[in-house]
């Protein structure tokens, strides 16, 4: 369990970005609506990642020790012009190359505010990769092109995910993850497809003091079997649980409420 180097991570996202604008220069309508992301078109959505991307930028660039505000962002809301594929594209290609620039000249371990108790600029460069990672799903999943992520990735998008649901339910009295304590359950996610050196199975394990994981094979309340690119989109609910390719065995109302409960991304 083990995270990405910060170079890995910097150069998944420099190839995450690459591949998003793909889609923003495919002739894909940007006013047709997201279905994964249903309250955005496809050009908020691009909008939402870039300006996320010179968000983050600016934390790193500044060694902010406080949360940013957007307003003072440069260039967080991107082209005036909308509906303008090229001048999205360069904005996109833009806000990429400011915040790898940024990731790299800082490294991994200057000190950053950051709204999850890891003050470090480690903690963004991972952040922004699946950040990144999952909405190019949303984009390229609406325009109908398709989806694969690199392996090791897509398993430590899996791990980032349980260890943000494990911080809310220390951090977030209110978060809905409290609603998965109770008896003991249990549920496995297993990638069929992983290659050598990716340990692409994880054991989580609800209780009465909560959520608990650990990467690993056992017989489970509920499993979800399927490629790796398919279980991680499934398990951000980017893909429904008949998709094919995808498994359930056991009890399918545990995975759903997980589904519900545990609702980062």
């Amino acid at each position: 369990m083990t995270p990405l180097t910060h170079d890995r991570y910097c150069e998944e996202i420099a190839d995450q970005i690459g591949k998003l604008r793909t889609v923003v220069t495919s002739g894909a309508d940007l006013s047709g609506t997201v279905p994964t992301t249903p309250d955005w078109s496809l050009e908020q959505l691009v909008r939402h990642v870039g300006g996320a991307l010179r968000w983050v930028e600016r934390i790193v660039a500044t060694g902010a020790r406080e949360e940013i505000p957007e307003d003072r962002v440069p260039g967080f809301a991107g082209p005036a012009e909308r509906g303008d594929a090229d001048a999205l594209d360069a904005w996109l290609a833009e806000s990429g190359e400011l915040v790898v620039g940024a990731l790299r000249r800082a490294g991994p371990d200057a000190e950053v505010w950051s709204w999850a108790g890891i003050h470090n600029t480690g903690f963004w460069a991972r952040r922004v990769t699946h950040e990144v990672t999952v909405h190019r799903a949303d984009a390229t999943l609406a325009a109908g092109l398709p989806y694969e992520v690199a392996p090791d990735a897509a398993a430590d998008a899996i791990d980032e995910w349980l260890e943000i649901v494990e911080w809310a339910q220390r951090t977030l009295p209110d978060d809905t993850v409290h609603g998965l304590r109770g008896p003991r359950r249990t549920l496995h996610l297993h990638a069929t497809d992983a290659g050598p050196g990716i340990d692409a199975e994880w054991l989580i394990e609800l209780d009465e003091d909560g959520v608990s994981w650990r990467r690993g094979h056992e017989k489970a309340t509920v499993a979800l079997r399927g490629p790796l690119t398919s279980v991680l989109l499934a398990f951000y609910r980017r893909l429904p649980l008949d998709a094919p390719g995808l498994e359930v065995l056991g009890d399918r109302k545990l995975l759903e409420l997980w589904l519900e409960r545990a609702t980062f991304g």
